[in-house]
């Protein structure tokens, strides 16, 4: 890390926030249910779940590499919630020792978002962690609307849940 390094130690400060509440969320997620889903244009709850746990390897991506192509992005079919919760574990020790690792300068270079080599979004790599900090919470907040419509306990995020009334 240059000694510029302090966008990296700020984006990793928010994600770490961000982190256990998403960790509480999977933690809870039964794959049996992988299937379902609340309207035929949402999201299958196994998916959604998968691209919560998956958020932090585009962040790990953003910083190394600068690209994401859908064309070879695979993502790992998740039979159980520990598999899950595994993933979403290694995605983050990923993506923080990408953004401990990564120079000031380094984030003001451009990420391509391409499907077959084809560019379909450009943004800088700063502007692609930001805001794909706040794809994993909004995506964590459908989650949350799909483990209430299930019955599933919702954890604590920001203040206390209807299931839960302390921290």
């Amino acid at each position: 890390m240059d000694s510029n390094g302090m966008l990296g130690k700020i984006f990793l400060k928010e994600l770490e926030a961000e982190a256990p509440a998403s960790r509480k969320c999977l933690e809870r997620i039964p794959m049996d249910l992988s299937s379902w889903k609340p309207h035929e244009k949402s999201m299958q709850l196994g998916y959604l779940a998968l691209l919560v746990a998956d958020i932090p390897r585009w962040i790990r991506a953003a910083a190394e590499i600068g690209e994401v192509d859908f064309a070879t992005w695979k993502q790992p079919e998740m039979k159980t919630t520990t598999e899950l919760v595994n993933y979403f574990d290694e995605n983050m020790k990923a993506a923080g020792k990408a953004l401990q690792n990564t120079s000031d300068k380094t984030f003001s270079e451009m990420f391509y978002l391409k499907d077959g080599g084809q560019v379909l979004m450009s943004s800088t790599r700063g502007g692609t962690i930001g805001s794909s900090i706040n794809h994993l919470v909004h995506h964590r907040g459908q989650l949350t609307v799909y483990m209430r419509l299930n019955n599933i306990p919702v954890p604590s995020i920001y203040g206390p849940s209807a299931d839960e009334r302390t921290f």
